[in-house]
């Protein structure tokens, strides 16, 4: 296991906990993106479930430095015991060179899997049919700020092991900014997901640029988390 990776995404979790607002809710969405649920942590902490239960809900204070610092580790060795599947997606948008923020995901499938069974699996709808119909991986990203903070050079270092992937923009509203921006990307990926809006609400323009380019153009309004979650099965 990368140790800078896990000491890295430490670092970040008792970062966000102990600034947030809310530190509890911030908690909450950490475990439930690890896939713990409260009592697998309690029984990690030698505590009982009651105890995170309160924390989360706000219902006892906010937990101070030493006690993050319990739940956090908590958190990352049930993760390595597990086989470290969060450290390690951590690691690797890092070693991508992008903060966690614009990047959503990235992963490697283990064999190439037909692009139709990543529809399937997100409940996507394909409106351009692209050149190449198997994917080896997928990255999503944060439309806005991707397209607002990343060179072209970096859009490129999106496509992680290869460009036989699906790069997923997420917060769109017609998918012009997306598709503008690939312009300038060579080569394309295989397909593009466009997540948020409805097919009629498409820009115009993006099926014929998706046929010139020879990708697939798709777009899904799964709920996000549920989509990212889907997405990860394709990887296990």
């Amino acid at each position: 296991m990368d140790s800078d990776a896990r000491a890295g995404l430490a670092e970040r979790i008792a970062g966000e906990i102990t600034l947030s607002d809310d530190p509890g809710a911030t908690l909450r969405k950490w475990r439930t993106d690890f896939d713990v649920s409260q009592t697998e942590l309690a029984d990690q902490l030698d505590v009982s479930s009651s105890v995170i239960s309160d924390y989360e809900s706000g219902r006892r204070e906010s937990p101070g430095i030493g006690l993050v610092s319990r739940l956090v580790t908590g958190l990352l060795d049930i993760d390595e015991r597990r086989g470290g599947d969060r450290i390690r997606q951590y690691a690797r948008v890092l070693s991508a060179g992008f903060e966690s923020d614009i990047v959503l995901d990235l992963r490697e499938y283990p064999t190439a899997v037909p692009l139709q069974d990543v529809y399937d699996a997100i409940d996507a709808t394909e409106v351009v049919e692209g050149d190449r119909d198997r994917v080896s991986g997928h990255t999503i990203i944060d439309s806005i700020r991707a397209i607002s903070r990343l060179s072209s050079d970096e859009f490129y270092r999106l496509y992680g092991q290869s460009t036989n992937r699906v790069l997923g923009f997420t917060g769109v509203s017609r998918g012009e900014s997306p598709l503008v921006a690939l312009r300038v990307v060579n080569p394309t990926p295989n397909a593009v997901l466009l997540h948020g809006l409805e097919e009629e609400d498409l820009w115009e323009h993006a099926p014929a640029l998706a046929q010139r380019d020879g990708f697939s153009l798709a777009i899904c309004n799964t709920p996000i988390d549920e989509m990212l979650d889907a997405l990860q099965s394709l990887a296990e």
